[in-house]
């Protein structure tokens, strides 16, 4: 799975878990974020602007 805003590969855990967090937009959709691009950006609204 890769990251929706720096298009990173993110990892998974043994269990199919990714190493990072979910974003949803305005539609429902669900965005992979990884802890990177967390930390760069401080809010939702931030990163769903930066999502490509």
């Amino acid at each position: 799975m890769k990251c929706s805003v720096c298009g990173k590969s993110i990892g998974t855990t043994f269990l199919g878990k990714i190493l990072g967090t979910h974003v949803k937009d305005k539609h429902g959709k669900l965005h992979p974020v990884c802890f990177e691009c967390q930390k760069k950006f401080s809010s939702k609204e931030e990163i769903l602007k930066a999502i490509k």
